[in-house]
């Protein structure tokens, strides 16, 4: 967007509720939203579910800026408490207006994802804005990309419990593989900024895991499936590879000409068990129904990925998406899947900031041709701060 033909509310404009808020911006999922907006000081609040990071404006016509980037998250069925949210806090205001539009013309939020389009004049008539859509692909690989250039300690490995952060390249940081999992699942090979293409994806995700335990466990939200698949036990219904072999491993097994092998302990079937086990739904436990569908979908996830990683000859895989949210046994499942397949050769990583890739996205749009200023501030080529991260308290 040419920035000379708009004018961003928040840097400097006295009219503005407090002086404090710029640049809202929402990611409208299937099953979540994300809103990221940028205040210039912390307002104290300690909404659950909200992080911060210290960002800067890169853009040289327009005056620095020091402030926080708050991320804030809701579930796409409770819009309304989203839409209270903006409202109470004037969020909305954040907007900007083209230069030449007359005062009455509504205020513009940059908005991505499909609900952009289907609670569009939801907005309109709640808060009176207008959703200034942008393509969720380039959203997501654009918020991505920010987090790796901009944020510091970003990316890390997990596997058996131990977290290790990675030091990101931004010489040679491309090409990867981005797998955004949210509802369903998009894998994409980036290039560049821009440069990229979505190359494989699946159906089964973050929605499926959702919608299969609320209806085997009655769980009410997604955190409590979560929370609930920690304490199970996913063998009481997954048929291991022992269960045929009587205990042994396969060994036999050629993946791509080399010698994979299958151990005792390997999934040969999730919820296997259900089928010779003389027993109805009510007799399983939901622990270990949850633990069991995560299994499953994590492992699958993790197995396509490396796949088309292998594909495309990339080492870099980056996992994304609200279905992680920095679980333990989510991300170990995943790495353990990319380590099994890969032969230790491909390193499953992960993002502390996972979940708001789209919203992010959307508010780096604000400023397109001036975002590699802001990812020079990142690197400390313009004197400005390096961006550092804070998480307010829940």
């Amino acid at each position: 967007m040419d920035l000379g033909k708009v004018q961003i509310p928040g840097n400097s404009d006295p009219n503005q509720p407090n002086g404090q808020t710029s640049h809202l911006a929402i990611d409208i999922g299937g099953s979540l939203i994300k809103l990221a907006y940028f205040s210039t000081n912390d307002d104290g609040d300690d909404e659950a579910g909200k992080e911060s990071v210290g960002v800067c404006s890169g853009n040289r016509n327009y005056p620095v800026l020091k402030g926080r980037l708050h991320l804030m998250k809701f579930e796409t069925r409770n819009i309304n408490d989203c839409i209270d949210f903006i409202q109470t806090k004037q969020l909305h205001l954040g907007g900007f207006r083209h230069h030449e539009a007359p005062p009455i013309e509504k205020t513009i939020i940059k908005a991505t994802g499909g609900g952009a389009y289907k609670y569009t004049d939801l907005f309109e008539e709640k808060l009176g804005i207008c959703l200034d859509k942008e393509d969720e692909m380039d959203c997501l690989v654009a918020g991505a990309n920010f987090l790796l250039k901009a944020v510091h300690q970003e990316a890390f490995t997990y596997m058996d419990g131990q977290k290790e952060f990675v030091q990101i390249d931004h010489n040679d940081m491309y090409p990867y593989l981005l797998v955004n999992i949210g509802s369903g699942v998009s894998m994409l090979k980036v290039d560049g900024d821009g440069k990229f293409e979505r190359v494989s994806g699946t159906n089964v995700g973050g929605g499926t895991f959702w919608g299969l335990g609320r209806l085997l466990t009655k769980c009410k939200s997604f955190d409590e499936l979560l929370e609930l698949s920690h304490q199970g036990n996913n063998r009481v219904i997954d048929m291991l590879v022992g269960d045929i072999y009587g205990g042994t491993d396969y060994s036999k097994v050629n993946i791509l000409d080399r010698q994979i092998g299958l151990s005792s302990t390997t999934i040969a079937s999730s919820f296997g068990k259900a089928i010779s086990d003389n027993k109805e739904l009510q007799d399983y436990r939901p622990e270990d129904i949850a633990r069991s569908l995560l299994r499953m979908i994590s492992n699958n996830v993790g197995q396509i990925a490396y796949l088309n990683a292998l594909r495309f000859g990339l080492k870099r895989i980056f996992f994304g998406g609200f279905f992680i949210r920095n679980h333990a046994y989510t991300m170990d499942t995943i790495a353990v899947a990319v380590h099994y397949w890969s032969k230790g050769e491909a390193k499953a990583m992960f993002l502390r900031h996972e979940g708001f890739l789209g919203a992010l996205g959307a508010f780096v749009s604000h400023e397109k041709h001036g975002r590699d200023d802001l990812m020079d501030a990142g690197k400390g080529n313009t004197g400005l701060p390096v961006c550092t991260l804070s998480k307010s308290k829940s």
